[in-house]
């Protein structure tokens, strides 16, 4: 509203021009110096009073766009993360986002403009001469009349060209990401036909609005050009008829400077930004709309984790990580996970957390898929730390209680001593202490988040690798705290001690998985066999080393110190 009624005083210089330039020219050619040159100080007037308004105007706009492009980003950033998929969200924010914020300021500028124009414009006209205005108006609004008739056209244009966009992004990104492997496998041709393609799409989609643009020449021709050029043929049949040679100069001063640009600017905005601007919002709002989520009947059934026939692969074409996987973790077990490097251990991490879904077969948490169940179900029943802990600004007490807001003092002092973060605590500053990640260590930011986890009310815990970065001994402190904690520990180990520790042990071994006690497997598994004594030796090295005081494989210790990190498989 506000904007609105800054725009009238824009209203008064557009209608009064034509009329300033005709009764000047009529003074001037009758001799009335004084009367023309008063007429031409009402139009200075008039166009200094229209600036008072252009600037409330440009002071108002960012008030009315700001807003509009924060709500859009909220929507693109949560449809993307309940909507689980991230393809094509970067080129929406980063692109998309801008183009519909900077299109949509453009458009309340010009529209309100071409309407301040063309209202100013038909009461000047009307006020000069009656005559002018039949021959001027008519043809300028079918000129405007036509530019709408292939709005329509347009727009299936632009469609096509925002969605050669965002396959283009999402191509280049996808190689670009690659770029050490293609070099390394010789592929750079193969690399540069899955680029070249949605790049020639791209180009031919940008042909296509080119000639749509041809299209809005020729509507600016009926519109713009018409006019004058039937008030130049009309000019002895108007002079004729008593029309006055300033009114007419009047009337060509109101087609050149009035209608001429508003119509040119207007079409440009609405075939051209405008019609980007509604088909990327659509697409913004369709791409981030939530998913409708069922409404579930039961919810989970205490926190059992059940595999069954359950198999998982990146992709149609590629090969299973997991296959055909049966296992249950009863609860209060202890289970952990070992086996090479890239064999599925993280996958399966993420499957039993919900993270990720079986592409056969099925998962079941508390008797119920974990896609199926709400959000804050699925937090409340399970919690995971994968190998990089998140860490976020904002107090180390806003860090551990972030899965529980609820939590007593007592109890998060229980958490943070329990895991063995309270010398890193103490340290910091204590529990009001602002956290900045990027000066904790690896291993002090996992400290920090296995305190999280363990203050959480989740009964099932999956560590994932989530004590790498520590030395043995904390490593030892955080996972016997887990250990006793009520509910169920499943570790991705990384250390024969984290298996020792376990209850029981899962081998991955590419398409088979054993699952046994530490004796049993030493028996059964000759992976594991393996594994231990590549563990036991390294950790031996590692001990040795630490005890004669070397610095091999340095890593943050809990307290801040340095010590020797063991290896992992």
């Amino acid at each position: 509203m506000r904007l609105a009624v800054w725009s009238l005083p824009e209203i008064l210089p557009s209608a009064f021009y034509g009329l300033a330039v005709a009764h000047a020219t009529d003074g001037f050619l009758g001799g009335r110096t004084g009367a023309g040159l008063a007429w031409l100080g009402g139009l200075l007037a008039a166009a200094v009073l229209g600036a008072v308004g252009a600037r409330q105007v440009y002071q108002r706009l960012g008030e009315l766009v700001e807003p509009v492009r924060d709500e859009l980003v909220r929507k693109v950033v949560v449809g993307a993360l309940r909507n689980a998929r991230a393809d094509g969200a970067v080129a929406r924010l980063n692109r998309q986002v801008e183009i519909v914020r900077d299109t949509f300021a453009g458009l309340v500028l010009v529209v309100r403009s071409f309407v301040v124009t063309a209202i100013g414009v038909v009461s000047g006209l009307l006020s000069l001469s009656p005559l002018v205005a039949a021959l001027v108006v008519p043809p300028f609004l079918v000129g405007f009349a036509l530019s709408f008739g292939i709005l329509g056209l347009a727009a299936a244009r632009v469609r096509a060209s925002l969605r050669a966009d965002e396959e283009l992004a999402t191509s280049a990104g996808m190689v670009f990401a690659g770029v050490r492997d293609v070099t390394a496998a010789g592929a750079e041709e193969f690399a540069g036909g899955l680029v070249g393609v949605p790049v020639e799409a791209h180009a031919a989609a940008e042909r296509s609005l080119a000639k749509v643009a041809a299209l809005r020449t020729l509507c600016f021709a009926v519109g713009g050009w018409l006019p004058l050029v039937v008030l130049l043929g009309a000019a002895p049949w108007l002079i004729g008829r008593g029309v006055s040679t300033g009114t007419l100069l009047g009337g060509l001063t109101y087609v050149l400077l009035g209608l001429q640009p508003a119509l040119t600017t207007v079409m440009s905005a609405l075939g051209d930004s405008g019609l980007r601007y509604v088909v990327t919002l659509g697409r913004i709002l369709d791409r981030s709309a939530l998913p409708e989520y069922k409404v579930m009947v039961e919810r989970p059934e205490g926190y059992e984790v059940r595999l069954r026939r359950m198999s998982f692969a990146y992709g149609p074409a590629a090969e299973p990580v997991l296959r055909d996987l049966d296992l249950i973790v009863a609860p209060g077990d202890h289970l952990a996970v070992v086996g090479p490097s890239g064999i599925g251990k993280s996958t399966l991490a993420g499957l039993i957390c919900g993270l990720l879904s079986p592409t056969e077969g099925e998962v079941r948490l508390g008797g119920v898929r974990p896609s199926e169940l709400e959000a804050a179900d699925l937090a409340d029943t399970r919690v995971v730390l994968p190998q990089e802990a998140y860490v976020f600004s904002g107090t180390i007490l806003d860090n551990v209680s972030y899965l529980r807001r609820d939590a007593t003092a007592v109890q998060i002092s229980a958490a943070i001593d329990a895991v063995g973060a309270y010398p890193l605590v103490r340290r910091l500053g204590g529990l009001a202490a602002e956290v900045r990640p990027a000066e904790l260590s690896a291993g002090e930011r996992q400290l920090i988040a296995l305190a999280r986890a363990y203050l959480s009310p989740a009964p099932l815990v999956v560590l994932d690798e989530a004590t790498c970065h520590l030395d043995p001994r904390a490593e030892q402190i955080a996972e016997e705290a887990f250990a006793t904690r009520p509910g169920t520990l499943i570790v991705i180990a990384h250390r024969v001690s984290s298996a020792l520790r376990a209850t029981r042990i899962l081998v991955l071994d590419g398409n088979t998985a054993t699952v046994g006690t530490h004796q049993t497997l030493l028996h059964h598994s000759s992976l594991y066999t393996e594994l231990t004594t590549t563990w036991t030796h390294t950790n031996g090295d590692a001990h040795r080393a630490d005890r004669a005081g070397g610095d091999a494989h340095p890593a943050h210790r809990a307290d801040g110190g340095l010590s020797a990190r063991a290896g992992g498989g």
